[in-house]
């Protein structure tokens, strides 16, 4: 059996139901505009997008490096989209990493 190291990324948004009660449209549309940079920031770090589900995101790293750096640099970016929205409507991504065989 051949095994491999790899780095799981996982990344949901904090509040995602509570977003989704107060402004649906709105809450998907803004969903759908930081997926599109998420997935970037996975390529740019040489992720595989995996799966994804309602508000969440999973993505495998041949390097945890490049995992945590892609963590940082999604929460990073999602806190300057965020700058110009009052606190209580602002995103919070919630992003870790694992190492698995």
């Amino acid at each position: 059996m051949e095994r491999k190291l790899t780095a799981i990324l996982c990344a949901d948004v904090f509040g995602y139901s509570r977003l989704m009660g107060e402004e649906e449209e709105a809450t998907l549309s803004t969903l759908s505009s930081y997926r599109k940079l998420i997935d970037s920031l996975i390529e740019q770090h040489h992720g595989r997008f995996v799966n994804s589900a309602g508000d969440s995101v999973l993505a495998e790293f041949a390097s945890v490096v490049n995992a945590v750096q892609c963590a940082v640099e999604i929460q990073s970016t999602l806190r300057a989209e965020n700058a110009p929205l009052p606190p209580d409507v602002g995103w919070n991504s919630a992003s870790g990493s694992t190492s698995a065989m």
